[in-house]
């Protein structure tokens, strides 16, 4: 057998330097001559970088991972992000986070760009994936291309009005909504009910079966453990996109666990739904559940387990946040109490049907207002997956378009966008539900995203917010705060009530 040539030391590196060259002509001519084209072609200029602190923080951002996990640690994060990265008037801005840099935009015209007219020029990024698949599934919002188009296929054609109308079925669960709040005047927290009632009603609108929270001597153990589980995997995908990814480095045998117990309920349903879909009684004869029209399409365990669990993560968190959201706003603005409670007491105590709250123009105002200023989902983001461009956001006043690398993430922020002072005006700081009788905003207004991946159950979650908050003012015409505290940041997947909804309702 014949030995290999001895290699010398001068040889292999003359090797590695001939190679790397190669490789640099070959992307020079490539690669990089079309970065050039676009640069060129469009007039791009560079984009801000942010002035990182610190060795650290220009090696890896650590200065900024720092400052957002102590503002979260004060329910801060979002306005503390807003006051920092853009107090000298930039809306779009570069910054190190890890290994990586991001773009950080603030721009309608951007983000309409990212969602809708270059939509397949992106996607929503590995971290996403990475964070959301292991605990939901690949389900609508967790996945892209192809496998997204299946899942919106799937999933579109069961959020018609007729299917999530279903008043009566929600009448039930507000029935144990009230139950549950205390006649004699003491503290009682909305939140935590609103959380359950949402969960109450998502369950048995997706499942069929409802965990039942707020019935007394109804909730299983099952239900609990599965509540349970839901609500500390949230919040721990929350806290790992804060960290930049960081938590994964972090062995958690309860993060496990709780995956473990939210699978399990969820398949122990649908493996019921699928033995009885093949009994006798169609299940297109029982009342609509959004599982038995899954089965009309598909049979496959997973694809069903993946699909409801990323639905429930929109039904009940939104639903919930938006509600708690509201309410406390309600419990502090005695103003805004009373003209609300006006048009609800124009329906005579009769409960509302769909036209009748598509009808009531004050209560739209409030929920459009808090959405505005307390966005359920408070920021987002996406991953070019080719070379593109971006309208704004380069050169010195940001006004020019700007080169977006294949593999480059460009984060956006309802929360920040939501309170320009351009759009919204001088008082965009300010509570007023007044400012929509005549505001008609565009992409710069983003409640539940937009494009082709807009919400699919955004109808769903204002229909439930609007129902129960008239339905608690027509059984609690009165309402104080029992919190001086004003309103902070509650992160999980949604934004929430940092200190919750703590109020006395009066039936007089």
């Amino acid at each position: 057998m014949s030995s290999l040539p001895h290699l010398s030391i001068p040889a292999i590196v003359f090797a590695c330097v001939a190679l790397f060259a190669v490789h640099r002509i070959y992307y020079e001519i490539t690669v990089a001559a079309y970065r050039r084209r676009l640069i060129r072609e469009n007039g791009c200029e560079p984009v801000y970088s942010y002035p990182h602190k610190g060795i650290m923080g220009k090696l890896i951002g650590l200065d900024v991972i720092r400052a957002n996990v102590q503002a979260a640690k004060e329910g801060r994060v979002l306005e503390d992000i807003r006051l920092r990265n853009w107090a000298d008037g930039r809306k779009t801005i570069r910054m190190r986070v890890l290994r990586n840099h991001v773009f950080v935009t603030i721009e309608p015209k951007n983000v309409q760009a990212m969602l809708s007219t270059k939509f397949s020029d992106f996607a929503l990024g590995t971290r996403r994936k990475e964070v959301f698949m292991p605990i939901f599934g690949h389900g609508i919002f967790s996945t892209d291309g192809e496998a997204w188009e299946r899942s919106r296929a799937l999933v579109r054609p069961n959020f018609t009005r007729q299917q999530v109308a279903d008043l009566d079925m929600l009448e039930t669960h507000i029935g144990n909504l009230i139950g549950a709040i205390p006649r004699d005047g003491s503290t009682v927290d909305l939140q935590e009910l609103f959380f359950g009632l949402t969960m109450d009603s998502a369950t048995e609108l997706l499942f069929g079966e409802s965990t039942k929270t707020l019935a007394p001597g109804l909730e299983t153990k099952s239900a609990s453990d599965f509540v349970k589980a839901f609500v500390y995997v949230t919040e721990n995908a929350s806290k790992n996109f804060r960290s930049g990814g960081l938590l994964e480095y972090i062995p958690d045998s309860k993060w496990r666990k709780s995956v473990k117990v939210i699978n399990n309920f969820a398949d122990q349903i649908i493996h019921d739904a699928l033995e009885q879909a093949d009994t006798e009684k169609p299940l297109e004869n029982r009342r609509y559940v959004f599982l038995h029209a899954l089965l009309k399409q598909t049979r496959d365990p997973y694809t069903l387990r993946s699909e409801l669990l990323n639905i429930l993560l929109a039904g009940r968190d939104t639903t919930a946040s938006l509600l708690s959201n509201t309410w406390h706003v309600l419990s502090k603005r005695p103003d805004i109490w009373a003209k609300l409670k006006v048009e609800v007491e124009n329906l005579g105590g009769v409960p509302p049907d769909y036209s009748t709250i598509k009808e009531m123009k004050y209560l739209k105002w409030l929920l459009n207002e808090s959405l505005r200023l307390m966005p359920v989902v408070p920021g987002n983001g996406r991953e070019a997956i080719r070379d593109t461009v971006l309208p704004l956001g380069g050169g010195p006043d940001g006004r020019s378009p700007m080169l977006v690398k294949k593999g480059e993430e460009v984060l956006y922020s309802p929360w920040s966008m939501h309170r320009r002072e351009d759009f919204y005006g001088p008082d965009a700081l300010e509570f007023r539900p007044e400012r929509w009788e005549s505001l008609r905003p565009g992409w710069e207004y983003l409640p539940f995203n937009g494009g082709p991946r807009i919400c699919v159950g955004q109808q769903y979650a204002l229909l439930e917010a609007s129902y129960v908050t008239i339905r608690l003012i027509q059984t609690f015409p009165r309402i104080e705060s029992r919190d001086e505290r004003e309103w902070r940041e509650w992160l999980t997947i949604t934004l929430a009530s940092g200190v919750g909804c703590k109020v006395a309702l009066f039936e007089k």
